[in-house]
This record gives structure tokens, C-alpha cells and sequence, in this order.
């Protein structure tokens, strides 16, 4: 008995053993290279470039199991179909299935292109650029339509740039790419700048570049950028296509004005703002006066005097195709009160004057009662009224490491409705002229004049701008230390602004190029810069066939 209890004892001794060796081995790492190798496509059902396809379902199989990533960015289906699901969703599978709820076009070639959404369980591995191709005809469609994008500003295109071509039936027209998705499209995903429409049936198109923010395949103006090509392109073609991608100007439009406070009325704007015009057309009598001023990026304030006792305002808004008839409704606000601010601080730079801004425009200026000092002794100064006369710039006499006060004593300054200053002082510093540097910027082989030549920052903020009909030398002076970028505008319609294009007008962007790489600034240093234009025979940024 004993001997019976000691044999017993003894397997489950054993048994406890190996259960613990083996669950040591099931949690413990094998020290075995890490998996590299991505998954291995066996078969699909139906087989990959299957013809006549009449089913709902698809199967694509692999060698192990495998998760879908980022598929919503990565899965391009052309031509588009809406209503699929395709599963495993957060799950590992080892085949993917595709159930398809949309009738599918006759005689039409289908590509699913998973881009690199296909990674293996354990280590995300990418199966990069699967596709599986269908047709519900007799055979697979086999041309395609290649090129490149740019951008019209940027000097690199976005990621994820969409490419569709729409069939130029009798359906198409220019309208047709606000509500309608395409025949074929693919996507740039977050590596190229190049584009390749394959498995294309001939026909003429219309090839279109979007920035589809909302993966809709419809041009949403207010979010998306746009590149085409003007002119339909035939395919079969050999032609290599340049798409530039663009930001529409948006549409002129001035929005229902605000009695703010009094004597000012706020109108909200989009579009340029120096094109828009506002026009009062209620009687305000023999007195009225008026005068427009701007805020930040997209307001325009419409001041006037006297008091009206009236209940509303009529104004008409104008600018280029765009007229619209607004009324105010006239409250009883309170005056704003008059004050100051100062652009530059604490800081006076060589090469610009003081500024200081008013927050309501000025009528008049006392300039006895103003004193610019230098350390203790009072210098000359003169004075400008700018930015609609909502700003005064002080100029005077500058001397490097030198401190300056300016003092204006209470009323030297007197505004549109009649208010005057209380003292104001403003205390700032020269740096050493040692502090800054210099570019010296020669255009080479610039034919296309005029052209706006733009200094930006590193953020790709517009420091100094020029616009030049015929000069080839730019110098920029006192700048911080820092790397700086330039941008040339050719400004073909000469009106000083660069012009972005408009897919209805079927006008293109006016052309920018950017100077290659960056422009560094270092303290005492000055850098002369080269910058060699391409000969207009040879065109840099052609949107149509290369």
C-alpha cells in the first residue's frame, strides 16, 4: 500500500513537472530573429484577373495570418465602388474577404489596390501594393495614364493625392466633379509624387488631381485642393501628364453687416479684400462722412459720422462678378474707446519706422506735443499716417545700442470721432547693425517680369516682399540670423498679388518657383545668392502633356 502511495505520488510529481516546463516554454522567447519577411499571397476566389465576374464575394488567401491597417487611407477600389465591407476588421484573419453590395458596371475592369494596408499578425509586416483585378466582361482592360504632381506654392506636393479620370461622355460636364464620383481613380498614398492609372479602357477623359480631405471623390472648394488638365486627354496615350495642385480664391462674398459699436459697422468678407467695395445707398443726409478700414485676415469696418437716428442702413458690397444689397440694423452701442498699441515693442529696427496702432482711424496729429528722445537729448522725428490711418510710423535718425523714448502728451492725437489721447510712452533699443545680415539676390535668365519676389522665414511667413518690372538684383538688409526660403511669383496679370487658379474658368495658377533649398543668415554676414531660372522655352511647371 505504502509502495502504491509512493508510485502515485511520484507521477503526479512528474506530471507537475512537465506542465510547468511546457507552460515555460510557452511564455518564455525563443531568442530567434525577428520576422521581417511580409505575408505570401497563395490564391484568391475567384482567381486574381478573373473575367466575367457575376458574384458578391471575393477571397484573397495567405500563408499566414494577417490584420488590415490604415485601409480606409490605404485601399484604393477603381472604379470607385461605395457600398462594400471588407473584413478582417481588428481582427487576424489568413484571408481577406471582400463582399461587394454595389451593382457593378458591364464590361468594366475592377482594381483593388490595398496599398500597404496588408501586414502579417506579429510583427506588421506590409505585403506593399497588392491589387486584385476583376472584370465583369470578357477581358481585363489593360492601358493606362501615368504623370506627376506638384504644387503650385509648396515646394513638395501633399501625401495622399487622389488622381481620377471621368469618362467626357455626354453626361460630363464641369459640374460634374462637385457631386459625381469618377470612372477610375488611384491615390499617391504617403510616399510618391508620381501617378499610374492602370487597367484603363480607351476613351477620352477628363483627368483631375484632388487633396480629398473627406476621401469623397468630389471637390469640396472650402477643404480640398484641385489640379487638372485643361483640355480632355485621349487614352490610349504616351504623354506623361503634370497635375499642379492648387487652393481655389474663394468666392467672393460679404456677409450680413454687424453694428458693432458706435459709428463702426462690421462686414465679415471672403475673397481679396482689397477688390471688394462697399457703398452706403440709404440717404444719411448732407453731414455724413464715412471711411473703410480693415481687421486681421477677413473683416473690413465701415466708420461714420454723425449719429444717425435712424433704424437700418442698406449697403451694396461690389467686387469682380459679385454684387450684393445688405442692411444693418442700427443699435445703440457705446463708443469705442480710444487706444494705442505698439507693432515692435521693445525693439527699433534699423531699416523700418516705429509703429504704433490705433484701434479706431486718426483724424489729426499735434506734432509739438510729441517728443522722440534719444538717451536724454530730444531728436528730429517725422511722422506718417498709414494702414487707412490707423497706424502712425515714427522715422528718425537710428544709432546702433541707443535707447529711445517717445512721449505723445494728451492730446496730440485726435481720432475719427473726436476723442483724444491720453499720454503715451513707448521706450525701445537699436541692437548692433553686427547683430544682422545681409542677401544679395541676382535673378539669372529672368524673361517672364514682372515678377513678385517674396523673402520668407522659416515658418514660411512673408518678411519682404518686391515687385519688380525689370530689376534682376534684390538686396535684403538687416535681417535676423536665421534660414530664410524665396519664392518668385511671375505675375502675368500684373496686379502685384499672385493669382491662384479656378477649375470652371479653367485657369491655372500663376506660376511660382521656389529657390532651391534654404538661405542662411548669420550675424555681420552677407550672402550672395544666385538664382538660376530655366529659359521660358523649356517650361518648369507645365499642367499639360510634358
Amino acid at each position: 500500500m505504502n509502495l502504491k502511495r509512493a508510485t502515485v505520488f511520484a507521477l503526479v510529481i512528474v506530471g507537475m513537472a512537465l506542465t510547468l516546463v511546457n507552460c515555460a516554454k510557452r511564455g518564455s522567447p525563443d531568442g530567434g530573429p525577428m520576422d521581417s519577411l511580409p505575408p505570401v499571397f497563395v490564391k484568391a476566389t475567384p482567381p486574381n484577373f478573373t473575367t466575367n465576374f457575376d458574384g458578391d464575394e471575393i477571397r484573397i488567401y495567405f500563408d499566414e495570418y494577417v490584420k488590415l491597417k490604415d485601409l480606409r487611407k490605404q485601399l484604393i477600389i477603381s472604379p470607385p465602388i461605395v457600398n462594400r465591407v471588407i473584413s478582417p476588421q481588428g481582427s487576424a484573419s489568413k484571408y481577406i474577404k471582400i463582399d461587394i453590395q454595389d451593382t457593378l458596371a458591364p464590361n468594366t475592369t475592377y482594381v483593388f489596390n490595398f496599398g500597404l494596408s496588408i501586414v502579417d499578425n506579429n510583427e506588421g509586416n506590409p505585403f506593399p501594393s497588392f491589387k486584385y483585378v476583376m472584370s465583369t466582361g470578357d477581358y481585363i482592360d489593360s492601358l493606362k495614364v501615368s504623370g506627376k504632381i506638384i504644387d503650385a506654392v509648396a515646394e513638395k506636393p501633399d501625401n495622399f493625392v487622389t488622381v481620377m479620370l471621368y469618362e467626357a461622355d455626354s453626361t460630363y460636364t464641369d459640374s460634374t466633379v462637385y457631386n459625381k464620383p469618377p470612372l477610375y481613380v488611384t491615390n499617391t498614398l504617403d510616399s510618391l509624387d508620381t501617378f499610374t492609372l492602370d487597367y484603363l479602357k480607351p476613351g477620352k477623359y477628363a483627368l483631375i488631381g484632388l487633396k480629398d480631405e473627406d476621401a469623397n471623390y468630389t471637390f469640396q472648394p472650402k477643404k480640398d485642393k484641385i489640379a487638372f488638365v485643361e483640355e480632355f486627354i485621349n487614352v490610349p496615350t504616351d504623354s506623361s501628364y503634370t497635375l499642379k495642385l492648387f487652393t481655389e480664391a474663394p468666392a467672393y462674398k460679404v456677409s450680413r453687416p454687424k453694428h458693432a459699436a458706435e459709428g463702426r459697422i462690421a462686414f465679415g468678407t471672403t475673397g481679396y479684400r482689397d477688390s471688394i467695395a462697399i457703398n452706403l445707398l440709404t440717404d444719411a443726409g448732407d453731414k455724413h462722412t464715412s471711411t473703410i478700414t480693415k481687421k486681421g485676415e477677413d473683416t473690413l469696418y465701415y466708420w461714420y459720422k454723425p449719429k444717425l437716428a435712424i433704424d437700418s442702413l442698406i449697403f451694396n458690397a461690389t467686387a469682380p462678378g459679385y454684387s450684393d444689397t445688405l442692411q444693418a440694423r442700427i443699435r445703440k452701442p457705446r463708443l469705442d474707446s480710444l487706444s494705442f498699441s505698439s507693432k515692435y515693442r521693445n525693439v527699433i529696427l534699423f531699416n523700418k519706422a516705429y509703429r504704433i496702432q490705433s484701434n479706431i482711424p486718426i483724424d489729426s496729429i499735434n506734432k509739438e506735443l510729441i517728443t522722440v528722445v534719444k538717451d536724454s537729448t530730444e531728436i528730429e522725428f517725422d511722422y506718417a499716417l498709414v494702414e487707412n490711418s490707423t497706424a502712425i510710423d515714427f522715422d528718425f535718425k537710428k544709432e546702433e545700442k541707443t535707447r529711445y523714448s517717445i512721449t505723445v502728451l494728451p492730446n496730440a492725437i485726435t481720432d475719427y470721432f473726436g476723442q483724444k489721447n491720453d499720454t503715451l510712452r513707448y521706450k525701445a533699443q537699436t541692437k548692433e547693425i553686427g547683430d544682422y545680415g545681409d542677401i544679395e539676390l541676382t535673378l539669372v535668365n529672368a524673361q517672364a517680369f514682372p515678377y513678385i519676389v517674396q523673402l520668407l522665414d522659416s515658418q514660411e511667413k512673408v518678411v519682404e516682399e518686391r515687385f519688380s518690372t525689370k530689376e534682376t538684383v534684390f538686396e535684403f538688409k538687416l535681417l535676423k540670423p536665421g534660414k530664410y526660403k524665396v519664392r518668385l511669383v511671375e505675375d502675368a496679370n500684373n496686379n502685384k498679388v499672385f493669382d491662384s487658379g479656378n477649375f470652371l474658368l479653367k485657369r491655372q495658377p500663376e506660376i511660382i518657383i521656389n529657390y532651391p533649398g534654404e538661405i542662411e543668415v548669420r550675424p555681420s554676414w552677407f550672402a550672395k545668392e544666385r538664382f538660376e531660372l530655366l529659359p521660358k522655352e523649356q517650361p518648369q511647371e507645365a499642367p499639360t502633356p510634358e
